[in-house]
């Protein structure tokens, strides 16, 4: 596991984690931009819904896609040299969107932004990790998810208003510029690791490899890629696509309605992040029942809102909701399972399998829930019915099984090799009472 570091965190601490979050915030906001200007790319390009839709399944395959290659990088080069890149590939992205004028070269754009965003956000957990002390990283890591959504509310809002007041080239190339403007910040303030902080020199390609296949065959790390899995893809999927209609057209709310629940579903991560984020550092042995809990209660809403006789009531798809957005938290505790059972050198590889999970999951869901509606609903027509959204997103049942056993699976090797250490968990109830009187946690 990663030593522990120095109890006490330096201010300088939060100014390089500030940069490295601000950096994060702008990879939200390209990552998001296009979404929210989905109406007027379809009219700039002359392309239809499928078409523009297909940016973001590319968008997300290429992030996945890129996590352990980026993550190989990462541990060799450093975040301070990827978050470097990842800003200036996607500036670069933006730059091309402002001038495309047709969907191969708005694919291209988005491949960019897609490939620069990969690199962004493990490096930047990279970053809280050598910064700050241990038992702080998950909470730090918490901050760190849920203040990067801002970025997806400065697209939602200030590049909406500025694409109706001053049009397509000039918002995008407005974007590329604002992703310039963080790439110096980065060059003046972001370093890797505190000074004195020795440093392992690059691996060779042999070493390389035989360190991701270590990090691979560590137990902690799969358990942070399947808790990973488990807990982020349901959230993912509503949030980015298919949320609104089935909200609008399946539920039958109205549209301001459904973007209230969408936003509401953002509010309730930023709540329940810090909290996850103070468990976790409390009870670093304890997180699997905070994520099996997430899990349950996932699922058994989900299964409560697709049985549901008719049209589900408002208070039922508030509740979904407020569960869902407990999701995007819940998958930072894989990161925090990848950061204590690896080594130093190995924390970017580890991060990048970890976030494989839930985007593999997310993207896959994604497409078969299309399929499922195309099979379902005559024609290409877009008014899908309730019954078509119900059997459309049971294939969500198929992911949270495997994830599941997956999680299961790795917490029980983790155990055994505690186990062969002299470390045996009490039960939970037990646990909790003996650290309320001072004692100890295991037995």
């Amino acid at each position: 596991m990663t030593p522990p570091t120095d109890a006490r965190t330096p201010l300088r601490a939060y100014a390089v984690w500030l940069t490295a979050l601000a950096a994060y915030v702008v990879a939200v906001f390209h990552r998001a931009s296009l979404g929210v200007a989905g109406v007027e790319a379809q009219e700039r390009f002359s392309a239809g819904a499928s078409a523009v839709s297909l940016f973001l399944v590319l968008q997300l395959a290429v992030y996945a896609g890129l996590q352990v290659p980026v993550g190989v990088m990462l541990d060799r080069f450093g975040s301070r040299r990827l978050v470097l890149a990842g800003g200036l590939t996607m500036a670069a992205g933006q730059l091309v969107l402002a001038l495309a004028t047709d969907v191969p070269t708005a694919v291209a754009a988005r491949v960019l932004v897609g490939a620069g965003d990969a690199m962004t956000f493990i490096s930047v957990l990279r970053v809280v990790a050598f910064w700050f002390p241990g038992r702080t990283v998950p909470l730090v890591t918490q901050l760190t998810g849920i203040l990067g959504q801002v970025g997806q509310i400065l697209a939602a809002y200030p590049l909406v208003a500025l694409l109706h007041a001053a049009g397509w080239r000039n918002t995008f190339l407005g974007a590329a510029a604002v992703g310039v403007l963080v790439v110096v910040l980065v060059i003046t303030t972001l370093r890797d690791a505190p000074p004195g902080v020795p440093t392992a020199p690059p691996a060779g390609m042999a070493e390389v490899r035989r360190n991701l296949l270590l990090t691979w065959r560590e137990s902690g790390t799969r358990i942070g890629l399947y808790t990973h899995l488990v807990t982020q893809f349901s959230g993912t999927v509503f949030a980015l696509l298919w949320g609104y209609p089935f909200l609008v057209v399946g539920q039958g709310l109205s549209p301001a309605t459904a973007a209230g629940l969408l936003s509401l579903l953002v509010v309730v991560g930023m709540g329940v992040g810090p909290a996850l984020g103070r468990l976790c550092g409390r009870w670093p042995l304890r997180r699997s029942v905070l994520v099996l809990s997430i899990l349950a209660l996932t699922a058994g809403t989900w299964t409560v809102v697709l049985l549901w006789p008719g049209r589900a009531p408002l208070w039922l798809l508030v509740w979904l909701v407020v569960v869902l957005g407990t999701n995007g938290p819940g998958s930072m505790i894989g990161f925090d399972y990848a950061r204590t059972w690896n080594p130093a050198e190995r924390q970017g590889s580890a991060s990048g399998l970890v976030n494989v999970g839930g985007f593999v999951a997310s993207l896959l869901t994604i497409l078969a829930i299309g399929a499922v509606l195309d099979v379902l609903t005559p024609g290409a027509s877009t008014a899908y019915d309730l019954g078509a959204f119900r059997v459309a997103f049971a294939v969500q049942y198929v992911f949270w099984a495997i994830g599941l056993v997956g999680v299961l699976r790795h917490r029980r090797a983790l155990r055994e090799r505690l186990a062969g250490d002299g470390v045996v968990l009490a039960p939970l109830y037990a646990a909790v009472s003996a650290r309320l009187r001072g004692g100890s946690a295991y037995r």
